[in-house]
């Protein structure tokens, strides 16, 4: 049993390509996708007309649900950049996804966390603004009831994996078209995993269970940053540019 999990498309069409390129490559039809998948300023557009024409299981994101719960003033700057692009269809889509889903009957899905769609499952941030790895037992109390063999989330952008004691297995394939950004909940911080390749993961069950496979895939980054430039958000420009916040 083998699958191919993204996330994190955040608008780039580029990116989210290359990815699909790289998975019916492998010989891999089946694709899950954990959300976030507009939100940016780059092609938001194109991004949902490629989609939705892909049968594929999706959760909402917390920047999908934003794009269908905000006003258009109300919103972020790279929400703002998405919904111009989007039409009703689009929204259409994204008001039809789950928060939460179960693949192949023993596979959980999620954007976040179960319970919230908006904080970091396996990553913690220091008052500092240093991202860490959350503690075992923290993110063993975000998965209580959660009984899956599976889990998989994205949300932090940082591909990583983490076994519980009982050794279901939690998985964040890493975002495909956003490498770095900042933020300031908790605290601000900076994500940055300092490369510029749309990252995801092959997911493949064996005698010893479910064995990731984290894959980084080469596009036109240096295309989309020039774009993120022209759309007055030298912040993106340099993110996609380097791997690192400017």
């Amino acid at each position: 049993m083998r699958f191919a999990a993204i996330a994190d498309i955040h608008g780039n069409h580029l990116a989210l390509e290359a990815v699909l390129a790289d998975i019916a490559a492998l010989g891999i039809g089946d694709i899950v996708n954990l959300g976030d998948c507009f939100s940016g300023p780059l092609t938001a557009g194109r991004t949902a007309e490629r989609l939705r024409a892909l049968d594929m299981l999706t959760v909402r994101g917390n920047h999908d649900r934003y794009l269908i719960e905000q006003a258009r003033n109300a919103m972020h700057a790279s929400d703002a950049a998405a919904f111009s692009q989007l039409n009703e269809d689009d929204l259409q889509w994204l008001r039809s996804l789950p928060t939460s889903a179960v693949y192949r009957d023993e596979i959980y899905l999620c954007h976040a966390t179960p319970a919230n769609d908006n904080i970091y499952w396996l990553e913690s941030v220091s008052v500092e603004g240093h991202v860490f790895l959350k503690p075992l037992g923290e993110i063993e109390a975000l998965a209580k009831g959660t009984d899956f063999p599976l889990i998989l989330c994205g949300h932090s952008h940082i591909p990583r994996m983490v076994r519980l004691s009982d050794n279901r297995l939690i998985v964040n394939p890493g975002s495909v078209g956003c490498p770095a950004y900042d933020d300031d909940a908790p605290h601000y911080h900076k994500v940055e995993t300092g490369h510029t390749l749309a990252s995801y993961c092959i997911l493949e069950k064996g005698e010893a269970g479910w064995l990731p496979d984290f894959r980084a895939v080469a596009y036109d980054h240096m295309a989309m940053s020039c774009l993120a430039k022209e759309n007055a958000r030298p912040d993106w420009a340099g993110a996609l540019a380097t791997g690192w916040m400017p």
